[in-house]
């Protein structure tokens, strides 16, 4: 497999991380993953921006351009002869040795970047998916999307345990969002999502889907909204660049609406196909 090792693409097997690279030690770094459909990169200077700003909130220097970015994922896509699926690309703040809580400011950031290629399921986004509500024990940082993903994962893998999806997280009975994706409620036609405050990662899938509500002339609402609302809603929609625009279907022991996708939902979910289909110059 080709992988990206800061500005070339090369074998995975000659990249070397050393044991004292920040990321390894502290979490000390950031990430991004983008998707890709039929060779083609989506939302991708969205997601490009969004490293940018987290790693300026982090003070991490990033010495490449966005050109470069683009340049180096799409060589990746064409060297590991990928159809879609996603790119995860990793800034460490860079290796330090001795260990030390305190960081250098002038340390080179690692980029690292992979591949994983997957179709698209759309059997998981036209049909649905169950979710739990736990307590969102996270930092207070959300919105900068770091490699310190332990809260996440311990969520995710209770709600795996459960047999649920995906985990919704909410702090003192507020919504926040999921253990990898935002969360949306529809009630009454009123589309209505949490925030983009420092609780929430604020979500490339979010934002587009957002745009396409507009576009649909649906009323929207930024707000807190409870666990009460969430589960009395209509319709519930998980989003992120893997779900796209999920449907949850049953959240703990509560069914949703009448136990099937939306009305609503399923029109944004053609419209944000139709979005993939014009950016990237597709069929799907």
């Amino acid at each position: 497999m080709k992988v990206i090792y800061r500005d070339k693409i090369v074998d995975r097997s000659d990249v070397q991380i050393d044991i004292e690279d920040r990321a390894y030690q502290f979490g000390d770094g950031i990430y991004e993953a983008v998707c890709f459909y039929q060779g083609k990169l989506f939302t991708f200077d969205e997601h490009i921006d969004r490293l940018f700003r987290s790693a300026e909130k982090l003070e991490i220097h990033i010495p490449y351009s966005r050109e470069k970015f683009r340049e180096l994922l799409e060589e990746l896509i064409v060297k590991n002869n990928a159809s879609s699926g996603i790119i995860y690309l990793q800034v460490s703040r860079g290796t330090q040795p001795p260990r030390s809580h305190i960081y250098d400011e002038d340390l080179e950031c690692v980029l690292t970047g992979s591949l994983v290629e997957k179709e698209r399921d759309t059997n998981h986004i036209y049909n649905g998916e169950k979710a739990i509500v736990l307590p969102d024990e996270r930092w207070l940082n959300c919105d900068i999307k770091t490699l310190n993903l332990l809260g996440n994962i311990l969520a995710k893998k209770k709600a795996s345990r459960l047999g649920a999806y995906e985990a919704i997280l909410a702090r003192d009975g507020i919504v926040t969002e999921c253990s990898h994706s935002n969360v949306h409620i529809i009630k009454d036609g009123v589309f209505i999502t949490h925030q983009a405050d420092n609780l929430v990662l604020h979500g490339i899938t979010r934002k587009v889907i957002l745009e396409i509500v507009q576009q649909l002339g649906i009323p929207i609402e930024e707000r807190d909204y409870t666990v009460e609302e969430l589960k009395a809603a209509d319709e519930v929609i998980i989003s992120s660049v893997v779900s796209e625009a999920t449907p949850i279907l049953q959240i703990d022991d509560k069914q949703i609406g009448n136990g099937k996708r939306g009305p609503i939902t399923a029109k944004i979910q053609t419209a944000y196909e139709k979005r993939i289909e014009k950016e990237c110059g597709i069929t799907l």
